[in-house]
């Protein structure tokens, strides 16, 4: 196994301190749980004007409701918008609505995913479910609120990754995996996907002149419903091992502690274009922020290129070309 070295990592602490977020205004994909719910909680706290997403309406008003109760200021900007990334029609909706409020985007999460589905399941557009919520659904609705985004003064776009992505493999042959599936290899394709994405997406960035820092992240293994949710899609009886491996000591983070890449590479200084941050700990499962390794396969600019084309011919959603 390769990998492309990490840059030098910073000391480990146990916690990050954000900076004042006050007037900046983020949007969370899948912010009503887990890594996504946390990162907000973070963000309002620090000032932000924070949007979460989610697909059902009830569990993101609960969500609402718990982050208003965890955050002092009772003048916190918290909202919630519909959406589903296995939707084209949904993300567009929410692009349209955000980018008509004529309000800048300074930070998007592109953080929500689905994990390890047992069975290949099509979105409602036909794509793999995996691969089709977790790569085009944030490649299709970044597109789409790029309006929005060059409004802001310093935008960036974190994505999220996974260590999974070291198994993953592009087959362009069969992007939908039709013709053979396997719930891991899938959703390693998805996050290798999502990394070569933030990859691609800060060279152009840099090319066109957008002034939009993209990076990527990843929780390491974090105790979320990730590990169960997925799995367990369209199964009469859920799955009771699906969360082994959860409670080991040093082998899994809370959600809380999962969140910190991501809040990391949303607001460091010095985060550049394609920069990568995981847990620093043993294997990158846990432990504070800092440099993560990758598969040589996420800076191969060819295929990264075709990627982003096949994306937006599956999608129908281009970016700006100057």
């Amino acid at each position: 196994m390769t990998s492309e070295p990490a840059r030098d990592r910073p000391a480990i602490r146990h916690d990050i301190d954000l900076p004042d977020l006050t007037g900046r205004r983020a949007l969370v994909t899948g912010g009503n749980s887990g890594l996504g719910l946390e990162t907000a909680a973070r963000l309002a706290a620090a000032g932000a004007h924070v949007t979460i997403t989610s697909r059902s309406r009830e569990k993101g008003e609960a969500a609402l409701g718990q982050l208003r109760g965890r955050i002092s200021d009772e003048h916190a900007e918290l909202h919630l918008a519909a959406l589903d990334l296995a939707n084209l029609s949904s993300v567009a909706r929410l692009a349209d609505e955000l980018v008509s409020s004529g309000h800048p985007l300074d930070l998007l999460f592109n953080n929500a995913g689905v994990m390890a589905v047992p069975r290949r399941t099509p979105t409602d557009d036909g794509f793999e479910l995996q691969f089709g919520t977790n790569h085009l659904g944030h490649f299709a609705l970044t597109g789409r609120l790029m309006p929005a985004l060059l409004r802001a003064d310093h935008p960036r776009v974190v994505t999220m990754s996974s260590i999974v992505h070291w198994i993953g493999r592009l087959d362009f042959d069969d992007l939908q995996r039709e013709h053979r599936y396997n719930a891991w290899t899938a959703y390693g394709q998805s996050k290798l996907a999502n990394l070569m994405f933030a990859k691609e997406l800060g060279r152009r960035s840099q090319e066109h002149g957008w002034e939009i820092t993209s990076v990527a992240a990843h929780p390491g293994f974090s105790r979320t419903n990730l590990q169960s949710s997925g799995p367990n899609l369209g199964r009469a009886k859920p799955r009771t091992s699906s969360g082994r491996g959860l409670t080991v000591p040093g082998l899994s983070q809370s959600a809380a502690e999962g969140a910190l890449p991501e809040l990391f590479a949303a607001t460091t200084p010095e985060a550049l274009n394609g920069d990568y941050y995981g847990p620093s700990g043993l294997f990158e499962l846990t432990g504070s922020p800092g440099f993560a390794h990758f598969t040589k396969r996420a800076e191969k600019e060819r295929a990264s290129r075709h990627l982003w084309s096949v994306s937006e011919e599956l999608t129908g959603v281009t970016f700006p070309s100057d």
